[in-house]
């Protein structure tokens, strides 16, 4: 397996607080994730962000926000099984878990990462998952083979909360409403699906022109009071 290069942040003293484990999109650890990072940890997480492709070439990078960053991004992604994705996950859970400073488990996540959020929620230690914009959640693609994620949607016993743009062109709205009809038939009926108007895929997301301040705000308070509700 190797190690994973993770990044940890948490409020400043030695309370324990609740866990968060935030798994970035295809860009891996950029300081735009970190932003986001820092600001789930001063409402009170301990934020845990691993690489998602800790183990080959990729391991230590941060990708640049442009056609060859997306490219490496996404070549990272087809290198990668899901069981390889898996493994990864049970490792950083069990460690997210073990903390002396950590009471509940959460998990978050963008785009890919949404989606390898959406399979961390089948660790029973996990209480509330928030999706955003996960793609290749209604059709499978993940990685270098077809994720049978919603297939096993009925393994989550946590709370559930997955956000998208309805511009969204990764995850239109047949395939919202297929991912909805999924679970329902899997038989989380108390999951909760937001669609924010005009907003479009990455839209948390601070550089670059997809970038909607308002929308961003509105999903994170809301994540923060989905995960203290819990």
């Amino acid at each position: 397996m190797g190690d994973i290069r993770t990044v940890v942040i948490r409020p400043v003293g030695e309370k324990a607080y609740p866990g968060l484990l935030l798994y970035t999109d295809i860009f891996q650890l950029t300081e735009s994730t970190l932003r986001t990072a820092r600001r789930l940890a001063s409402e009170g997480f301990v934020v845990m962000a691993p690489e998602i492709y800790p183990h080959g070439e990729l391991a230590g990078v941060a990708l640049e926000f442009d056609d060859a960053g997306k490219q490496r991004g996404l070549a990272g992604a087809a290198a990668t099984t899901t069981t390889q994705f898996d493994a990864d996950r049970t490792a950083v859970l069990d460690h997210l878990a073990a903390r002396a400073d950590v009471t509940d488990v959460f998990v978050t996540g963008f785009c890919i990462g949404g989606h390898l959020a959406f399979r961390a929620a089948f660790d029973q230690r996990v209480r509330a998952t928030v999706c955003f914009y996960p793609t290749g959640l209604h059709n499978g693609a993940l990685g270098a083979d077809v994720a049978d994620s919603l297939d096993r949607a009925a393994d989550i016993r946590g709370r559930l909360l997955i956000v998208f743009g309805s511009r969204d062109p990764h995850v239109p709205a047949d395939a919202r409403l297929d991912i909805l009809t999924r679970l329902y038939a899997a038989g989380l009926t108390d999951v909760e699906l937001h669609v924010y108007t005009g907003g479009e895929h990455a839209f948390m997301r601070d550089i670059g022109p997809r970038h909607d301040p308002a929308l961003t705000d509105r999903a994170l308070i809301e994540a923060v009071a989905f995960f203290r509700e819990t």
